[in-house]
C-alpha cells in the first residue's frame, strides 16, 4: 500500500442525538477513533433540543481538549407541538429531527464546499448518525457520503427494531400477542419486555417502524457493546443476508459522566468523603437515570425497604419535573433523622454515576437499565438490581436476568404509574444484592474481565474498530 494512501486525511460528520444517554457514548466513540488513527478528522453538528438545555456544554466540555475535532451548531428550529410529546416520545424526536433536514443539508454542503477545493482536502467518508436521525442518510446519499447508524444501545433492541420490519406498520403489538421469537435471544420475549412504543397507537411503533427501515440503508451499524456479551446476538442478525456489517465496538464508557446543574463541587466532595467512610462493599447505590424520579406513594416504599435491609445506601433521588416538589418531602416521618444518626445512608438530586461505581465502597447498584449505565456496572464489576422504567430498560433487564444471568430481578415489567414495588420485594431484593456469595456477583466479576480485555489491543472491540476504520477509508 502507497505511502500516501496511509497518510490520507479523511474526516467523518457525526450528528449524535441530544439526549444524555445519546451523548455520552457517541462523544467516546469519536474521541476512540481520533486516537485509533491521526488522519482522521470529525465535524460534529450539534442539535439544540428544548429538553436537553445542557447538552451544548457537555460536548463543548468532553471535546474542549480534541482539535482534531471541530463542533458546528445547528440552527435552531421550532419544535413539534407540545401534545405530540405527550402522545409519543420516539414520535417526537422523528419528526423534529426530520425538521433539522434542510439545516444538516445546507451545512454538509458547506463543510464539502469549503474543504475539497483546499490543496490538503479531507473527503468525508462517511456520516456516523444517532439511529433518531436516520432522516439524515438521504442527506449523505445525495452527496455520494455513505452513513453509519450508531446504536447507542445493544444488539438485543436493534434485533427488536428489524424485527417490526416482518410486521405491518399499522400492527401495533396488543396484549393478544404471544411471547415473541426475536433473532439472538435464547427465550422466547414476553410482551412485558417490550417498550411502551410498541403498544403506542398514537406515534411510537410508528416511529420504530420507520426508524428500523432504514437501517438497512446504512453502510454499517455500530454497536455500544462487545461480542463477548453479544455475538449470538450479532451472528443471528447477519444471518439474514440483509443486514449490514455490525461493528462491536465498546464498552464505550464515558468515565467523566455528564455534567449535571443540580451538583456543585462541594455536594461533589460531600458524596465521596462520605463514601470514602464506608467499608468495602456494603453501600448500595440507587439511581434511576435522567428520567428517573418517583411519585410519593413509591418514594415511601423504597424508604422503609431500604430500612427493614438494614443496607447502607447513596440513593440519588430526583425531584419530580412535573410538580417541581422536592423528592424528600414524600419520605416517611423520622426516616431522615434515623438516617443520619444510624450513619445508614446520604440522600442527593444527583450524583457522579461512573466515579461512585467505581469507588471500593459500592457493593450493588439498584439500576433503571438504561444501556449505558449496565454496560458502566460490568466494566466496574457491580452488580444490579433490575428496576427498568422507560424506553428499551424492560429489554435490557429481561436480558440481564433471564439470557444472561448478570442481574438480579427485582422487577423486569415495571411501568411507572401503574406499578407499586413494595417495601418487602424491595427489602428482599437488597438483601440479595449485597449477599456476596451469590452467583450473579461472580458471573459479573467474569465479564469485568471480558469487557476489559475487549478493549484492548488484539481485543475484539480493537479489531472490530480497526475493521470499521479501514471499511470507512476504503483499505477494504
Amino acid at each position: 500500500m502507497a505511502e500516501t494512501e496511509i497518510q490520507k486525511k479523511t474526516e467523518l460528520i457525526f450528528i449524535p442525538a441530544p439526549g444524555t444517554g445519546h451523548l455520552t457514548s457517541a462523544l467516546e466513540f469519536a474521541q476512540l477513533l481520533i486516537k485509533r488513527n491521526n488522519n482522521l478528522s470529525i465535524t460534529v453538528l450539534c442539535i439544540k433540543f428544548p429538553f436537553t438545555p445542557f447538552s451544548d456544554s457537555y460536548i463543548k466540555s468532553v471535546l474542549a481538549s480534541q482539535p482534531h475535532i471541530q463542533l458546528i451548531d445547528l440552527p435552531e428550529v421550532e419544535p413539534p407541538p407540545q401534545e405530540e410529546l405527550l402522545k409519543s416520545v420516539e414520535y417526537y424526536i422523528l419528526n423534529f429531527m426530520e425538521s433539522l433536514v434542510p439545516h444538516v443539508k445546507a451545512t454538509i454542503h458547506n463543510i464539502l464546499s469549503s474543504s475539497y477545493p483546499n490543496s490538503d482536502s479531507k473527503p468525508v467518508v462517511g456520516l456516523v448518525i444517532d439511529f433518531f436521525c436516520v432522516s439524515f442518510i438521504d442527506v449523505g446519499n445525495e452527496v455520494g457520503i455513505p452513513s453509519y447508524l450508531f446504536m447507542t444501545s445493544n444488539v438485543g433492541f436493534l434485533s427488536l427494531m428489524l424485527s417490526h420490519l416482518k410486521r405491518q406498520i399499522e400492527d401495533v403489538f396488543n396484549d393478544s400477542d404471544s411471547e415473541l421469537l426475536i433473532p439472538g435471544f435464547s427465550n422466547l420475549v414476553p410482551l412485558s419486555a417490550l417498550p411502551d412504543a410498541c403498544f403506542s397507537k398514537h406515534g411510537g411503533y410508528v416511529a420504530y417502524y420507520k426508524l428500523a427501515k432504514r437501517f438497512r440503508d446504512t453502510k454499517g451499524i455500530i454497536v455500544n457493546t462487545f461480542s463477548e456479551l453479544e455475538q449470538h446476538a450479532i451472528d443471528a442478525l447477519l444471518s439474514d443476508g440483509q443486514t449490514p456489517p455490525i461493528y462491536a465496538v465498546g464498552p464505550l464508557i464515558g468515565l467523566k459522566g455528564p455534567p449535571s446543574p443540580n451538583l456543585d463541587q462541594a455536594q461533589h466532595d460531600s458524596i465521596l468523603k462520605w463514601l470514602d467512610e464506608q467499608p468495602p462493599t456494603t453501600v448500595v447505590f440507587l439511581c434511576f437515570g435522567s428520567m428517573g424520579s418517583f411519585g410519593p406513594s413509591q418514594t415511601r416504599e423504597i424508604a422503609v425497604g431500604l430500612k427493614l435491609s438494614g443496607v447502607k445506601f447513596l440513593w440519588a433521588m430526583r425531584s419530580q419535573p412535573t410538580t417541581g416538589n422536592n423528592a424528600e418531602e414524600a419520605l416517611p416521618e423520622g426516616f431522615l433523622e434515623w438516617m443520619e444518626v444510624e450513619g445508614k445512608g446520604m440522600l442527593c438530586e444527583w450524583a457522579p454515576q461512573v466515579e461512585v461505581l467505581a469507588h471500593k465502597a459500592i457493593g450493588g447498584f439498584v439500576s433503571h437499565c438504561g444501556w449505558n449505565s449496565i454496560l458502566e456496572s460490568l466494566w466496574l464489576g457491580v452488580p444490579i438490581l433490575t428496576w427498568p422504567i422507560y424506553a428499551e430498560q424492560q429489554l435490557n433487564a429481561f436480558r440481564m436476568v433471564k439470557e444472561w444471568g448478570l442481574a438480579m430481578e427485582l422487577k423486569l415489567d415495571y411501568r411507572r404509574g401503574s406499578d407499586l414495588v413494595t417495601a418487602e420485594e424491595i427489602e428482599k431484593g437488597l438483601r440479595q444484592l449485597m449477599d456476596k456469595d451469590n452467583l450473579v456477583c461472580k458471573k459479573v466479576q467474569e465479564m469485568k474481565e471480558l469487557a476489559r480485555k475487549a478493549v484492548l489491543s488484539g481485543g475484539s472491540s480493537f479489531i472490530s474498530v480497526g475493521k470499521l476504520i479501514d471499511n470507512m477509508i476504503g483499505r477494504n
